[in-house]
């Protein structure tokens, strides 16, 4: 008998090539469309994608002979996904919602929705492969391993995944180049084939993030601080992690955010809102008239500060380590979780897409410490961390 798979198909070309690759592989298909999105009071985008996107996904499934059904997912996706993003920046954090939705939507309303489908599998479109392991006393193990295009790899984005929801997964291009994969599509004539990849929120479409924030988030106009670079704060971490003692008094100064404070620097000029920036961000300023580009040092959503620096070497930009609290480590490798006093060196990403870090984590009783190599740049509040072994994701935490 064979057995049953519900792909989630996005109306994009990869999603496309993973319900054909299914199929010949001997699966009974089910493609499924998420709405996840149709809540007036808030606007996401001026444009409306998922109307095509949803017709695209069922062309291609009749292209491919299979069921194919839209489930409307937009209620859960605003409670556990889009209320979260205002949540967190409101809070002056920066929020990562593609992690989010794999976790919340994809591989758990999604997920139960496909089993009472009676499906065996769910699959998706990432570029990310798994495999398992039996050890000697019949338990399996499996294993979330980076795509073959490491241009592409999006195990970044499942760093939240259980061992129950990795079970239930397939990823069927998982061992494609993007290039092997659109080739495929343009072979089978799907509608998807030279398709655009999707920007912005996942099964949504591209998100004009300041737009966005201001449906909720109220203007409040506060002062633009800029920092110089040979202020006093950034002594005490540019010593390099590797003289660093792994005593919890030594990883606590280092993770530590840089005390920013007004009379460290000069107002340069006002904002709309400090909830409305994240670390790093260099556009929206408006802010003319100094010698290098500005980018943002940190905010202060209590007292309503931004605070700025004049180029992208700013030591303000740059930190050694990073700190997750104990209800915000999870282990997709849940084998390999640390004890307190422990510590492993395992390569680390802070944002999809970076080259993988090596470091050091810690793990302490107040929770998990991971000191860099080098310093990384634009460590925010709001971020997963994920630490991988090799190919292998392992863990990961929202940063603190």
């Amino acid at each position: 008998m064979k057995k049953r798979v519900v792909v989630g198909m996005s109306g994009g070309v990869d999603s496309s090539v993973a319900a054909h690759l299914l199929v010949e592989q001997g699966y009974e298909v089910i493609g499924l469309f998420m709405k996840n999105w149709h809540d007036d009071s808030v606007v996401i985008s001026r444009e409306c994608p998922w109307v095509e996107d949803s017709q695209d996904a069922l062309i291609v499934a009749q292209k491919l002979v299979i069921p194919f059904q839209t489930i409307d997912l937009s209620k859960e996706y605003k409670e556990r996904i889009v209320d979260y993003m205002f949540h967190e920046y409101e809070q002056g954090r920066t929020p990562n919602p593609d992690v989010l939705c794999n976790r919340e939507i994809k591989f758990d309303i999604f997920l139960k929705t496909a089993l009472r489908l009676g499906a065996d599998f769910v699959a998706t479109g990432h570029y990310c492969h798994k495999t398992e392991t039996i050890d000697a006393e019949g338990r399996t193990t499996y294993h979330l391993l980076a795509g073959k295009d490491r241009n592409k790899d999006q195990s970044y984005f499942l760093c939240q995944l259980n061992q129950d929801q990795l079970s239930q997964a397939l990823f069927p291009i998982g061992e494609m180049e993007k290039s092997e994969v659109r080739q495929l599509a343009r072979e089978l004539d799907l509608v998807t084939a030279e398709k655009k990849d999707s920007q912005g929120l996942c099964f949504i479409g591209k998100v004009r993030l300041p737009e966005f924030l201001q449906q909720k988030l109220l203007p409040k106009k506060g002062k633009i601080v800029e920092i110089p670079k040979d202020a006093t704060i950034f002594e005490r971490q540019l010593a390099t992690a590797s003289n660093t003692k792994a005593d919890t008094e030594s990883l606590s100064e280092l993770a530590t955010p840089y005390p920013y404070h007004p009379n460290l620097g000069k107002v340069v000029g006002e904002h709309q809102g400090a909830h409305y920036f994240t670390i790093g961000q260099r556009k929206g300023l408006n802010v003319g008239g100094s010698p290098e580009p500005l980018f943002v040092l940190a905010t202060d959503t209590d007292e309503n500060i931004v605070y700025v620096g004049q180029s992208d070497q700013h030591p303000g930009l740059y930190r050694p380590a990073l700190f997750v609290t104990n209800d915000e480590i999870h282990w997709l490798r849940d084998d390999l979780q640390l004890t307190e006093g422990e510590e492993v060196r395992y390569q680390v990403r802070i944002r999809y897409r970076q080259e993988l870090q090596e470091a050091t984590l810690y793990q302490t009783a107040e929770g998990l410490y991971i000191v860099f190599d080098h310093p990384q740049k634009s460590i925010a509040a709001g971020q997963f961390a994920a630490w991988y072994d090799g190919e292998e994701l392992i863990g990961s935490g929202v940063i603190g």
